[in-house]
Parts: C-alpha cells; structure tokens; sequence
C-alpha cells in the first residue's frame, strides 16, 4: 500500500508539470505496465482530480480544471515560494488579499512536513519588510533565502562572494542579523567582520555562501529595526527619483489600489496627490497605470519623457 500510495503521489507530481503526457511515457518514468497506470489514473480520479484521457494506441493522459481545487504536490522550492508571495499578500493594505492570503499560509504552514517547517518558520521570524512592500521579484533561489534565515536565527557567522553595483567582486565574513524585504528585491543586514560597521547585501547578488560554525553574540542594530536600516542605507547610496503625481480620483481608491507603495493624500474635488521614490522609473509608470484614473505627472520631467516613449511603443502595438 505503501508502494502504492507513493507511486499515486509521483505519478500526480508529474502531471503537475507537464501539460500532456502519452502512456507510454509515464508508464515508463513510473517504471509500471500500461494496466496499472490506468488503474493509478482511475485512482486520481477517484479522490477528485479530474484527469483526462487521450484515446489511441499509444492514448494519453492531462491533468483538467475541475469544479474544485484538489490537493497540490509541492516540491520544496515551490512551497518555500509560495509561503514567501502568501507572507507578501498577507501584510498587503486595502487590496483584499490580506485576509485571505493569511488563512491559506495557516493550512499551507500546518502540512508542511517537519524538516521544510523549520526552514519556513526561520525565513519568516528571521524576515522584515515595510508597509510598501512587493512581493519581491529579483531572481533569488528559495533554498539560499532558506539556509540565511536559518543562519540568521542560529547566529552564525557567514562567508560568501558577493558582487557590487560597479562590478567589483569580494570576499565577505559577516555576522548575519535580518532578511529584509524591501521594496522588489531581497536584502541581507549584516555586520561586516572586515569593515567593521553594518551593511546591506543584495541576495541576488551573493554567492557561495557557507557557514563558519562560530556563533556569535549580536550586536546592536545601528536602527530601529532591520527594514528601516536597509531603507535608510539605499537612500543614502543612491540618486533615484522623487515622483509627484495628481490622480483623478477619490484619495480612498487610490489608497486602495497602490497605497502600499507611495503616500497618498486627499485633494478636493475627489483627486489625489501621491509621492514615492524609486531608483528607476519604469515601476511608477506601472504604478500609475494600476490607479486605473486619469493622472498628471507633477515631477520628474523624466518621468514625462519616459512615459511618451511608452505610449509611442504601446500605441505602435495596438
């Protein structure tokens, strides 16, 4: 039964990765004749996975939407991704994903099995992030946003490669404090044993990171907290760009729609005055265009120019 059970389970994983598959071919990547996969298949559909079938010698089979959602097979990457977009939803304002994105990291946490848990339950204690925060999109891998949180919370001292703005490549030492998500990336606060003062690390600029084995004692966060020092650390270094908006609708909808990511203020006559800064201008653009209102752009004067260039290309493609 065992065998079997567990045979059900791959079986599920692989046609949750693939959009058709023939017979032969997932009869031969379960390593069982053709009679038995039907009867694994006849299974799946027994417990509410709607799995359809393809007629011909070689026949073929394709997981379908169905009228509710079954159980998902997970690997430990996908669920460590989802918890993260679940955490990003859950502390989301105004936008009706907050609710809702709580209740379902509550059942995803509860089945995750004993040793993910524990990777989990690190990345989220050991992760900061502020009220305009996104669910961050730079290409980082689940499994090294997993090892620093669990390195943070040991208090573990770490090495690793790590690649700068202009290039240069160096070797760190570092006592690791927090993992902040800030704005669409991931940063690491740490306190740098060569430099001897904190820093912000980039995550998708680390490499080769590896554990010392010493433990350290913390020191005193030169900030409140970890997110507001990695905030003050990236305005500190950058140029980046004040943008000033007016919006042609109810300060209440617009809060609604993009608050989480600038600060909005009530005009009369039902329009908006909104602020944000950004070290490049293609996401206030797409900001502006998730307000879904009229809109006049106040400051830059880049930001004019850059949204014409957009307009030219967009109309181009229409």
């Amino acid at each position: 039964m065992a065998d079997t059970s567990a045979r059900t389970l791959r079986l599920l994983s692989l046609l949750q990765t693939h959009r058709s598959w023939s017979g032969t071919e997932l009869a031969e990547r379960l390593r069982v004749s053709a009679r038995t996969l039907r009867r694994d298949i006849d299974r799946l559909r027994e417990l509410g996975y709607p799995v359809d079938a393809r007629p011909g010698v070689d026949g073929g089979y394709q997981l379908a939407a169905g009228a509710a959602m079954p159980p998902l097979v997970l690997d430990d990457d996908e669920a460590v991704a989802i918890t993260v977009c679940l955490q990003a939803g859950s502390q989301g304002a105004g936008d009706g994903l907050a609710e809702p994105s709580v209740r379902a990291l509550g059942k995803l946490v509860t089945v995750l099995p004993t040793r993910l848990r524990r990777r989990v339950d690190a990345l989220r204690a050991m992760t900061e992030s502020t009220s305009w925060t996104a669910v961050p999109l730079s290409d980082v891998d689940p499994a090294v946003l997993t090892d620093l949180a669990l390195t943070c919370r040991r208090e573990e001292r770490l090495t690793f490669t790590y690649t700068a703005a202009d290039g240069r490549i160096s070797t760190r030492e570092v006592e690791p404090h927090r993992l902040v998500s800030l704005g669409r990336r991931w940063y690491l606060v740490a306190y740098d044993l060569t430099r001897h003062d904190w820093r912000t690390f980039r995550v998708d600029r680390l490499t080769a990171s590896t554990t010392t084995g010493t433990r350290f004692r913390p020191r005193p966060l030169p900030a409140p907290d970890a997110a507001t020092f990695v905030h003050n650390a990236i305005g500190a270094r950058r140029s980046g760009y004040t943008v000033t908006a007016e919006i042609e609708a109810p300060a209440i909808d617009i809060h609604a729609r993009i608050g989480r990511w600038c600060t909005v203020t009530a005009l009369p006559a039902d329009r908006t005055h909104i602020e944000m800064t950004a070290d490049t201008l293609d996401w206030p653009i797409l900001l502006l265009g998730r307000a879904e209102a009229e809109f006049q752009i106040l400051s830059p004067p880049e930001l004019v120019t850059q949204l014409r260039e957009w307009g030219t290309r967009f109309a181009r493609a229409t």
